[in-house]
């Protein structure tokens, strides 16, 4: 019994939505088809060009908030296989010809208006199929019900029964339960088949795809030679400012000692006690130094109690869960340790969160990480960001970085890394 109401009820909400998205299917879609035809149209006169980017934005969030519901609703995982905009793309007229070239050269710009067409058509007819399954019984059981009466001098067809008697009405019925019962076994598959045929025409070709890995693997190539680069200059920084400079003070005393131990013996002893707080300064900074390029806690016993280990050390009470069966590879687990250790400085230093949360597990072949705090919120990924660096540190490794940040908080962002545990 539990199990055919929560049929029912799956069925009726799958029939609801299916309802709700033809709005979007009709409406939406050929609103914006012909927008976008007509703007395209007019770049031969020069309006276009002012218009043609936006009315394609709109195609653009348009598909992405399908791409959303065919997740959520269905399971469905659409690409987004848009081309990324230059950083060094310019403003005002100029940067609107650049934008309106490079909207149009991208091949996911063309199949988001073959989308549209589908959408309109096919697609708005899978919909119309789902929901009609749960709605139309609804009427073979008012006609048997008595609604039958007013078509007693006429005739009415109801599906293919022609509705005048109540021997009919109760054949409607009859009818009417059956579709019932196909919508409870066709109306969410219905409504998976209306995403899958968007997936098939949004999606990327496996040509484009590859071309798509290529420029993504040349860009993050690129970026992990500068930040290997920034480190090796942060590295050698660091030595040359601190170890080096207290090794060179404390060479320099010792000569002193040397100097002093048969004339000045109490001098002596005074340098000899500076040369050992500049050994231990020397030593201690050496040990930071190390912890930066690679924890040792990190090598000897994985990411999960690195990450354990550096929320012990910050100012803000924190909880670690860790779920993990394995060992990610090391610069997989550097990588990682390094972006959390971003994530939480950025946290200490601008949330004012009074707890913060980390979560690390281990499913369908992704290392999943989330930093969760009470803070103030407002967080975004933007230039110069603490959260761009680990963007664009993930990404080396095909990552990915999420940010869900409202103003007045909470601030989750959350971190993927496809990987395998050894």
């Amino acid at each position: 019994m539990n199990a055919t109401r929560s049929r029912i009820r799956a069925s009726m909400l799958a029939a609801w939505r299916s309802f709700v998205l033809s709005f979007a299917s009709t409406a939406g879609s050929i609103t914006l088809f012909v927008l976008s035809v007509l703007s395209i149209a007019f770049i031969l006169l020069g309006v276009g060009l002012i218009t043609t980017p936006y009315v394609l934005q709109l195609v653009r969030k348009h598909a992405n908030q399908r791409r959303l519901l065919a997740v959520t609703w269905s399971d469905v995982r659409i690409p987004v296989p848009y081309r990324r905009f230059p950083r060094d793309l310019r403003t005002g007229f100029t940067g609107q010809v650049e934008r309106t070239v490079l909207m149009l050269k991208d091949p996911a710009t063309w199949r988001d208006l073959q989308w549209l067409l589908v959408d309109m058509t096919a697609g708005y007819v899978l919909l119309a199929l789902s929901f009609a399954l749960m709605v139309y019984p609804v009427e073979g059981l008012v006609l048997a019900a008595g609604l039958w009466r007013v078509f007693e001098d006429s005739t009415y067809w109801y599906g293919f029964v022609p509705v005048s008697s109540q021997a009919t009405g109760l054949a409607a019925a009859a009818l009417g339960i059956a579709l019932f019962h196909v919508g409870l076994w066709a109306s969410r598959p219905l409504l998976r088949l209306h995403f899958v045929l968007a997936r098939s025409v949004l999606a990327p070709t496996h040509e484009q795809e590859l071309a798509q890995r290529i420029d993504r693997l040349t860009e993050t190539r690129h970026e992990a030679v500068d930040t290997a680069a920034s480190e090796l200059r942060r590295i050698e920084r660091d030595l040359h400012d601190g170890a080096q400079a207290r090794l060179v003070a404390m060479g320099m005393n010792l000569g002193t000692v040397e100097a002093l131990i048969e004339k000045d013996p109490a001098q002596a002893k005074k340098l000899l006690a500076m040369a050992r707080a500049s050994s231990a300064e020397a030593l201690t900074e050496l040990r930071d130094l190390v912890r930066g390029i690679h924890p040792p806690v990190l090598a000897e016993r994985g990411l999960g109690d690195a990450v354990k280990a550096l929320a012990l050390r910050l100012p803000v009470e924190s909880e670690v869960t860790v779920e993990l069966t394995g060992r990610a590879e090391a610069p997989v687990e550097s990588a990682a340790y390094f972006a959390v250790s971003e994530a939480l400085t950025n946290v200490v230093k601008h949330s004012g969160a009074e707890r913060i949360w980390v979560d690390l597990h281990h499913a369908e072949g992704m290392l999943r990480i989330s930093v969760t705090d009470s803070g103030k919120g407002g967080a975004a990924i933007g230039t110069g960001s603490g959260l761009s660096g680990i963007e664009r540190r993930l990404g080396t490794f095909d990552g990915v970085l999420a940010v869900s940040s409202p103003a007045g908080g909470p601030t989750m962002v959350t971190m993927e890394i496809p990987c395998a545990l050894s």
